[in-house]
């Protein structure tokens, strides 16, 4: 990668390798006060980003963000899948602490909303601005408010 690309890169935040390194070190934090600095310097650098990641967040792999952390607000309580694309001002939240698990290889469009304790299943696509409360069965299509879904894969039911 050109430094060109690099600065641009870091200029839009977009570059969040040391996010993940953070994120990656909090992780494997044994110490109370230890962890507790980790999180503290993760969250100001997602916070530098224009989102939010809890700390007891559990990401399978590295999500794809294609806009950074802009506007992604991501409940301490979620557990999201592998190679997943978050778009940005996404929200991934809790209702009495229990928060959405996203299946591996999902994409979830700009402004989606996706809470409670839901299952989104595999190969999962949630459109831009779709409020999602329900679960959603592998191979799905949601989109619109209030949700519907558009597309059946694999001779499954997604209602």
């Amino acid at each position: 990668m050109s430094l060109r690309r690099k600065i641009i890169d870091y200029s839009r935040g977009n570059n969040l390798s040391n996010f993940w390194r953070l994120y990656r070190l909090q992780k494997k934090a044994k110490n109370g006060l230890y962890r507790d600095i980790l999180t503290f310097v993760m969250s100001r650098y997602a916070h530098r980003h224009g989102g939010y990641i809890g700390p007891d967040t559990i990401f399978n792999s590295v999500p794809v963000l294609p806009h950074g952390l802009h506007g992604i607000f991501i409940s301490r309580y979620a557990v999201i899948g592998e190679e997943c694309w978050i778009y940005q001002n996404v929200t991934i939240g809790e209702v009495n602490k229990k928060a959405p698990i996203i299946g591996n290889n999902c994409l979830i469009g700009a402004g989606a909303i996706i809470v409670g304790g839901i299952k989104i299943g595999d190969n999962v696509k949630i459109g831009a601005g779709a409020v999602v409360s329900t679960d959603i069965s592998d191979g799905c299509t949601v989109v619109s408010q209030p949700m519907h879904v558009i597309e059946r894969k694999l001779e499954q039911s997604c209602d």
